[in-house]
């Protein structure tokens, strides 16, 4: 089964957009009180999920849905597989990047370091927009280099004075873990690769996502015993993050091979995420759902539920004519990774100016309206950024 287009698929970036939305909504629950405990994050041994939990599996499963259709597009304009490949490894790089940095905020000791939490975030995201921001043909590349240079030099001054931890137990600079970002960059490195290797060729993906789930299922029965197989995997999840990128690959692959026939095509993929769904519910009796722990059945519900909401999005968006509905979320799905960093600044912004918002904007439903504006305010930042130039290109 081949991909018969390279065209850029509307639905994807309205998906994308509706879940980036959803992640900065989720992100900013902490700030509030007295909501339903069904939107929040669940434990790690607890069996269930909260709505936050969806959020994270949706983003690794629409990255893989743009996978197939980056490289058909690299591939049309005649990018051999090593320059795709080198493009995916510097895509991957950087998420890694800055994954870490983002996590060595969050473990900072900001004494030891000498530098307060929210400007270590500020510093480090602004190097992040200075070094990967989609230039203009037009910028002077002299001030491109400058800032670059500039961008590099912050990120070493903080790598090399951060002091994470607690007093009398400091770490440097640590990968504690990779972050959510860096998960990303884990997962997306591994699938894409693969799916670039294999010339986009459906059953290579297909077995791919099945040895994924394979070893996240054997990791959760306690059959892998080899202390490097569990290394190898335990930057993908167990596997689990990669088999939810490969998930969407493969969705993409179905959605082009049907193309032409959109009922069909949407029959497919929901009859595709009901098995999921079962199966992911049947594997609840023997490991349970948690995100914390990237269970197998975790994966498969959460696969399922992507897939219907792509299915839900594209008639609306392509059947129904109904994609201006999504245009002021726009942003969210064409500007995702600035989207993502700029709560940062926002929250810097709050400390800095001592800034505190009386109770009942943030308790109950009024707090929850709260932290719907405060996303969509994100979004339109974005917006706004992206028409002045400022456009991140992973």
């Amino acid at each position: 089964m081949q991909p018969t287009s390279n065209l850029r698929i509307a639905s994807i970036d309205i998906l994308r957009a509706l879940t980036m939305v959803l992640m900065i909504f989720v992100n900013d629950l902490w700030s509030l009180k007295g909501i339903p405990g069904w939107l929040e994050h669940t434990a790690a041994k607890e069996d269930g999920m909260g709505l936050a939990d969806t959020v994270f599996p949706a983003f690794l499963f629409i990255v893989g849905m743009s996978v197939p259709l980056a490289i058909n597009n690299r591939r049309a304009k005649g990018d051999t597989n090593g320059k795709i490949g080198w493009h995916i490894l510097e895509r991957g790089l950087a998420l890694l990047i800055m994954g870490v940095f983002l996590v060595n905020g969050e473990y900072l000791n900001a004494s030891a370091t000498g530098i307060p939490r929210v400007v270590w975030n500020v510093l480090s995201c602004l190097s992040f927009i200075l070094l990967w921001n989609a230039w203009p043909k037009t910028a002077n590349p002299w001030v491109v280099r400058i800032s670059k240079t500039v961008a590099v030099g912050i990120l070493l001054l903080l790598a090399f004075i951060c002091r994470g931890g607690e007093d009398g137990a400091l770490n440097r600079f640590t990968p504690y873990w990779w972050g959510i970002l860096g998960l990303i960059g884990w997962a997306y490195l591994v699938s894409a690769l693969i799916v670039a290797f294999s010339n986009t060729r459906f059953i290579i993906s297909l077995l791919a996502w099945v040895v994924f789930m394979a070893l996240n299922i054997a990791s959760h029965a306690g059959w892998i015993h080899s202390e490097l197989v569990q290394k190898l995997i335990g930057p993908l999840g167990d596997a689990g993050h990669a088999a939810l990128v490969m998930g969407g690959v493969l969705t993409t692959m179905v959605f082009q091979h049907y193309r032409q026939q959109p009922g069909k095509m949407m029959l497919v993929l929901f009859l595709t995420a009901i098995v999921l769904m079962a199966s992911g519910f049947y594997a609840r009796n023997f490991w349970g759902i948690s995100k914390i722990l990237v269970t197998p059945p975790w994966i498969l519900i959460c696969s399922a539920i992507t897939m219907i909401m792509f299915i839900i999005v594209y008639w609306l968006a392509d059947q129904q004519h109904k994609a201006g509905w999504f245009s002021f979320i726009g942003p969210a799905g064409t500007n995702t990774l600035l989207c993502y960093l700029l709560p940062y600044f926002a929250y810097a912004v709050a400390v800095v100016s001592h800034l505190t918002l009386p109770d009942v904007l943030i308790t109950g439903a009024v707090g929850l309206l709260k932290s719907l504006l405060f996303a969509l305010l994100i979004v339109w930042l974005a917006g706004l950024l992206g028409k002045w130039k400022v456009r991140l290109k992973l």
